[in-house]
């Protein structure tokens, strides 16, 4: 397990990726890939949010449950497909709420790597998953390293807007300082973007505007939430 990581996270994430539950994990993919199992997605991608963003620049965080377990779908940032992959259901239902609270028309394909490069981390709370088995690879030892992201990040003096979509993200989340309760950080929750929850709140959230107005207010600008077209995509590494 070789880590493509920006080299900021690291001083806070190079003791768990020494500890006991990374040991166990790798155990556990080593043998999963002997056994046959197919695993998304590909291990160069494991780490790729936190390839393209930066600790110092995260200034939104979207956190996902764990990676789509279609073949080709998977790259390592939550909800986003690569170019060419159909959009998935949740995030048709994220491009409608995005349409309704700043304009933005769907885009035509779900490849979310414009938002990872202007700070928008998008992590999943587990970072592998076997083919057709949802949830397969949960409490294996990834929970412990995306606990140590979230701290990172929430430890951060910027003010920051965590976008907690659903149960799962809420509770593993739930530490963050709130600036409803005291905190520096703005904590958005609403129901997840499935289509089995969308419509118990998650559509008239409006959580683009709202993280972009925290954002401009404490002086970080704010996120251009719009996707280019595919073919200005540079291929991705």
């Amino acid at each position: 397990m070789t880590p493509a990581i920006d080299d900021s996270w690291l001083p806070a994430l190079e003791p768990v990726l020494a500890g006991p539950e990374m040991a166990a994990l790798r155990t556990f993919l080593t043998a999963e890939k002997a056994a046959g199992k197919r695993i998304f997605p590909h291990s160069r991608d494991w780490f790729r949010a936190l390839e393209l963003t930066p600790l110092g620049v995260v200034r939104v965080v979207i956190l996902g449950q764990d990676p789509y377990h279609g073949p080709g779908q998977a790259h390592g940032l939550s909800f986003s497909v690569r170019p060419g992959v159909r959009v998935p259901p949740s995030l048709v239902n994220i491009f409608k709420e995005l349409q309704s609270d700043l304009g933005i028309a769907p885009p035509g394909h779900g490849f979310l790597e414009h938002w990872a490069r202007q700070g928008v981390l998008l992590l999943n709370a587990v970072l592998t998953v076997e083919q057709a088995q949802a949830a397969s690879h949960a409490k294996r030892g990834w929970e412990a390293f995306t606990d140590a992201v979230i701290h990172a990040v929430a430890a951060q003096d910027a003010p920051t807007v965590f976008l907690l979509w659903g149960a799962h993200a809420q509770k593993k989340a739930g530490f963050v300082p709130d600036i409803a309760a005291g905190g520096r950080h703005l904590v958005l929750k609403a129901p997840h973007p499935s289509p089995l929850s969308a419509h118990t709140g998650w559509f008239g959230s409006r959580p683009f505007s709202q993280a972009n107005a925290f954002l401009t207010a404490h002086g970080r600008g704010s996120i251009d939430w719009s996707l280019p077209p595919v073919d200005t995509l540079a291929e991705p590494s």
